[in-house]
């Protein structure tokens, strides 16, 4: 009774399917879908071109349709000459048809009582690989399904069907447990299920003699999967059920859209306003948009009325049908598109609301022509303004300075103030990287990707821009790997900018008096430091033309790549010296702790400043201390002083950093303190010249040569030194060091703040 019952489910819903295929297309195709004097349909089956009946009114041997009155009333179409009954034909690409269902059915002692080997071969037509599934049904049963593909490769699945018990079956479920499904392979035209064959077949473990009282058989099938749904019942009730429906995809064999286009008598899409698209084994017509029908018939896509389909206009007043198309009228003196759900149809504006529209318009019109004015008063004003600095920071002067060194490979360049504030974002805060008394440095990227440093400084005194241009076109020149370059300068703003190259990995302050990195500076990198900053001071002093002090050397006026190579930064306070002069007379500037004393009395400006300078920055490369604190005894707060007290106690050992104690070149470490010594000599003349200086300390490296060693300062001197005032006014800075703020600077007025930063 159940299986008669399922079995009237399976017709109705059937039946029901059938009816409703039909009548759609009943309500869709008011037009022909046969060839003229063929046959349209065969029993409820739709049978449209390419698909015919007979020779004439098909395309090709694939689309035989065999209408079988003899043995049906109504009659049943079936697929060319087999037994594949048909049982609905799309013009979009698709067919259903019936396959068998392999079955193998035993009795208790396990022989075969019932079986069939289905099997399909299909030319011209594939299975669908998205629609269909292979199913295996029963509790000892596993099978195989094997075939051909379009791209004559052969393939080969399945899938093992088990269960002891009826209780562990679930409805719905193909997991394994009395039913599992596989997937195909796309393009399949061929496919086997068999019994007793390895490559396609339905077989049994133990031919259900372990289940066989509520499991007889075994069933296998591909086909459309929403056709089946599984039950604990399917084990019985398949047992009279011979086929399922598949669904099967079909085209036009002929190649590519544009390889069948070049031949029009064979081309299949005959219909005007039909358009081609490629499948994987050939292509299909279709109907342009706004028209139906059959495109493979001459003149078989008709245009569509959309105005007496509701559900396919949206008009809101009137529907106007065009070919392959519509369109939408609103009534007279009515405005919009007429869309429903856009504008739709709205009464035309007054004469009054016309006026006042266009009175708005005109306003608004003629504000923004006063505000394009406005912006163009502005640039004017800005460019004037531009100018002006310019002329005023002596961009005149240095535009002819470098007109005369036209020949020469190195040269500053003139930025313009667009280029640098576009490099540093506007000078955003987030772009600063060190801030002192000469200015603000900011990091940026000029439009080449090459990173800088532009240094924001203060105004320039107008009575000293020529020397001013005079020292940038020198700085710029300076060619020496150990000097951060100066690239050049913008003097477009009220303060001028100076450009420099950009060092990455900050100042050799940071770097002695920051403990986790002091630790990765050894001896070796600090006495290469101290010898490459020695020669650049040297260069600057004999090589230069003219020679140049630097007048402020000072660690974090020091900057180091990431190869911890030296580079001599900041010249804000460097002076040039004319070559027939040894020292010049200026108002005493640079940083407290490195200060010449001799300087700080005198207000003679000597090489031997820089000297003494460069003394305190080798006696911090040895102690790692800073060159001015207030945590030492009132005589010791100078790093100088502090150092030469340890000398003069034997006491050199004890002062220097610990990070070089365990090193073992306390040879080393003695020259240069020696060195040290005498570079702190308060008399600038009994102090070595940096020639000197840079030749020993390259010595200390290469050869191990100490002759400062054996030359001692003068107990006189030493005792000076040691117990002099020096007249200056410290400031304290957030690094530890101090600076003097007194007198007058020949680039600009400043008060004296170290950078800190990479530059």
């Amino acid at each position: 009774m159940g299986l008669h019952m399922l079995l009237l489910q399976a017709h109705f819903f059937l039946a029901m399917l059938l009816i409703f295929v039909t009548k759609s297309v009943s309500i869709k195709t008011n037009f022909p879908t046969a060839k003229p004097n063929c046959t349209d349909h065969c029993g409820d089956v739709s049978i449209p071109f390419p698909f015919g009946t007979r020779e004439g009114c098909y395309l090709s041997e694939t689309f035989l349709v065999t209408c079988n009155h003899t043995h049906y009333n109504p009659p049943k179409p079936f697929w060319s000459d087999s037994n594949l009954e048909m049982a609905n034909i799309s013009l979009e690409g698709q067919l259903t048809m019936f396959t068998f269902i392999a079955k193998a059915c035993y009795d208790r002692n396990g022989k075969i009582e019932q079986y069939n080997d289905p099997y399909i071969y299909f030319e011209g037509l594939t299975v669908n690989n998205t629609a269909n599934k292979f199913t295996v049904v029963g509790c000892d049963t596993y099978a195989y399904v094997s075939g051909s593909r379009n791209n004559h490769s052969d393939y080969e699945t399945g899938c093992d069907s088990t269960c002891a018990r009826k209780d562990d079956l679930e409805d719905r479920s193909c997991s394994g447990v009395g039913c599992c499904q596989v997937s195909i392979p796309k393009g399949v035209w061929k496919a086997e299920w068999w019994l007793e064959s390895f490559s396609n077949f339905t077989q049994s473990y133990d031919n259900h003699t372990t289940i066989w009282d509520f499991d007889k058989c075994s069933y296998a099938f591909l086909a459309e999967e929403s056709a089946f749904t599984f039950s604990p019942n399917s084990l019985s009730s398949l047992k009279n059920v011979e086929t399922l429906p598949m669904v099967v995809d079909w085209a036009i064999d002929g190649g590519t859209c544009e390889e069948s286009q070049k031949n029009m008598s064979s081309y299949a899409c005959k219909s005007t306003n039909s358009c081609c698209k490629g499948t994987d084994y050939g292509y299909r017509c279709h109907c342009s948009e706004g028209y139906e029908g059959n495109p493979y018939l001459i003149d078989g896509c008709k245009d569509i009325d959309e105005c007496k389909i509701p559900r396919l206009n949206n008009c809101a007043y009137r529907c106007v049908n065009t070919m392959g198309s519509f369109e939408c009228v609103c009534p007279k003196g009515y405005n919009g598109d007429g869309k429903k759900d856009r504008q739709g149809c709205f009464r035309g504006q007054s004469l009054v609301f016309r006026l006042v529209a266009g009175i708005s318009l005109g306003i608004t019109v003629l504000v923004l022509v006063v505000c394009w004015l406005l912006s163009i008063l502005n640039r004017r004003k800005l460019n004037t303004m531009r100018q002006k600095f310019f002329l005023q920071n002596g961009g005149l002067l240095l535009q002819e300075k470098l007109t005369q060194r036209q020949q020469s490979p190195i040269m500053a360049k003139i930025f313009t103030s667009a280029e640098l504030k576009k490099a540093t974002n506007d000078f955003h805060d987030s772009r600063i990287v060190g801030q002192g008394g000469y200015g603000t440095v900011y990091k940026g990227l000029l439009a080449d990707n090459r990173p800088v440093a532009i240094k924001k400084s203060k105004e320039v005194d107008p009575h000293q821009v020529e020397q001013f241009i005079n020292e940038v076109i020198v700085l710029s020149q300076i060619s020496h790997k150990n000097v951060v370059k100066l690239l050049g300068c913008c003097l477009e703003t009220q303060a001028p900018l100076l450009v420099y190259e950009f060092i990455e990995n900050g100042s050799l302050f940071e770097h002695i008096h920051d403990k986790t990195k002091a630790r990765s500076l050894s001896w070796d990198i600090r006495l290469r430091v101290a010898t490459e900053i020695a020669g650049v001071l040297a260069y600057l002093h004999s090589i230069a033309s003219p020679p140049i002090i630097h007048r402020d050397i000072k660690s974090t006026n020091i900057l180091l790549d990431t190869s911890f190579t030296a580079k001599v930064s900041d010249f804000g306070a460097s002076r040039l010296v004319p070559l027939d002069q040894t020292q010049l007379s200026t108002m005493v500037q640079g940083t407290f702790g490195y200060l010449d004393p001799e300087y700080m009395q005198t207000n003679q400006l000597t090489q031997k400043s820089d000297v003494y300078s460069f003394g305190v920055v080798l006696v911090e490369l040895l102690t790692g201390k800073k060159a001015l604190s207030y945590d030492r005894p009132v005589e010791e707060r100078s790093l100088a002083n502090y150092f030469l007290l340890a000398l003069e106690r034997s006491c050199l050992f004890q002062v220097l950093d610990d990070n070089l104690k365990c090193e073992g070149k306390s040879e080393e470490l003695t020259s240069v303190a020696m060195l040290a010594k005498l570079c702190l000599h308060v008399k600038g003349e009994d102090r070595p010249s940096m020639n000197e200086v840079a030749k020993e300390l390259e010595c200390l490296r290469l050869a191990g040569k100490h002759s400062w060693n054996q030359t001692e300062p003068n107990e006189e001197e030493s005792e000076s030194l040691l117990s002099g005032k020096m007249k200056a006014f410290a400031i304290a800075n957030s690094d530890g060091s101090s600076s003097t703020a007194i007198g007058y600077d020949s680039i600009r007025d400043h008060i004296i703040l170290p950078l800190g930063g990479g530059r």
